[in-house]
């Protein structure tokens, strides 16, 4: 077994790309980065990778078991991170049929691919191997304004096929490791936010439409509450239950910043007014335009990570202030790659999902 060897599967996503980007500047290891490069797993975002040689990059399905074998056995990695995921809500309740297939058929034959090759490791290799399953916080349902922040305890209760079908995955690699002893990992993050992020999601998306001054659509009344993760803390906190958490073992990741979709949009706004300002100084505010809420939408996340801080001494190192400040500089700096990725179907699917809601 190659000890510096991970496979990371999904690491031409959003936050797949972050953690490679970090493994591979952190330390000498080795990222051999599965990823079938759909509509999220662009390969824009490991370009600065290509001349890497300890990054390894191979096009590919986790659904596929005979390529995944195949990958395990060439590299014979100590370590699986698995990113990969269908993961937006509103993709989900329009067509959930790809959300089933990779992240319930895709983990299963990841994790039985796995068992597999563990199986075969000698002793030693055995006990070292982790495999490590990255997960959220929408698995636990919908909190009220009083309730307690998830912890680890808390009971299942998804409300989206999104939500649901990674539920399905958590108790799947919950299984493995209780049925079968493999040395399993599972984190719940909160929403992550940072660099690469597809343009979909809330903050991109609103800062996408404001430079280009069209609606900023908000759902319902704005007042969902989310706990905000900046993306390289959450890949900071990865490594760190990868090194240490225990075999078995659920950590919850947050970013310890409840916001409201509303107080998001309209600090970006500000943001952008400080930055980039537009036209005659009218405030990018302005263009905030609430739509038709989506079916199911839960009310309020939020994340208890005692547990991490405790175990593993991890925090995150990025408020919601330097985090999201960072975050539109990015975008703002990187205008070729935000052109790139909203090209073609980009277009069609935010007409579908938001044109009827106007």
């Amino acid at each position: 077994m190659n000890k510096h060897t991970i496979l990371v599967t999904g690491g031409a996503g959003f936050i797949g790309s972050n953690f490679v980007h970090h493994c591979l500047m952190e330390n000498d290891n080795v990222v051999v980065n599965l990823d079938k490069l759909t509509y999220a797993g662009n390969y824009d975002n490991l370009r600065q990778l290509s001349q890497n040689a300890n990054h390894i990059f191979v096009r590919g399905d986790i659904a596929d078991p005979s390529m995944v074998s195949a990958l395990l056995e060439e590299h014979q990695p100590a370590a699986i991170v698995n990113f990969a995921a269908e993961s937006h809500v509103d993709r989900s309740i329009t067509g959930p049929d790809d959300f089933i297939q990779t992240n319930v058929v895709g983990s299963f034959n990841l994790l039985a691919a796995t068992l597999k090759y563990w199986n075969d490791l000698p002793t030693a290799d055995r006990a070292i191997f982790r495999f490590l399953h990255v997960s959220t916080d929408e698995v636990y349902g919908s909190l009220n304004e009083a309730d307690p922040a998830f912890t680890e305890t808390t009971p299942y209760a998804p409300n989206s096929p999104y939500s649901a079908s990674k539920a399905a995955s958590d108790h799947l690699v919950r299984a493995y490791h209780h049925t079968y002893g493999l040395p399993t990992l599972t984190t719940n993050c909160s929403n992550n936010y940072g660099p690469y992020q597809f343009p979909e999601k809330l903050i991109p998306l609103v800062i996408h439409n404001a430079l280009k001054e069209v609606d900023l659509p908000i759902y319902g009344d704005g007042s969902n509450v989310r706990d905000w993760l900046y993306v390289s803390d959450h890949c900071r906190a990865i490594l760190a239950v990868l090194a240490s958490g225990r075999p078995g073992e659920v950590y919850n990741i947050g970013g310890n910043s409840e916001k409201t979709n509303l107080e998001v949009v309209r600090t970006i706004c500000s943001i952008l007014d400080q930055l980039a300002p537009r036209a005659g100084d009218a405030s990018y505010a302005s263009l905030i335009t609430f739509v038709a809420d989506r079916p199911g939408h839960d009310r309020r996340y939020a994340i208890d990570a005692s547990k991490i801080r405790m175990e593993l001494g991890w925090h995150p190192q990025e408020t919601f202030a330097s985090g999201i400040h960072k975050t539109v500089q990015w975008y703002l700096s990187h205008a070729a790659w935000v052109e790139n990725v909203t090209s073609g179907n980009y277009q069609s699917w935010i007409e579908t999902n938001y044109g009827a809601r106007r």
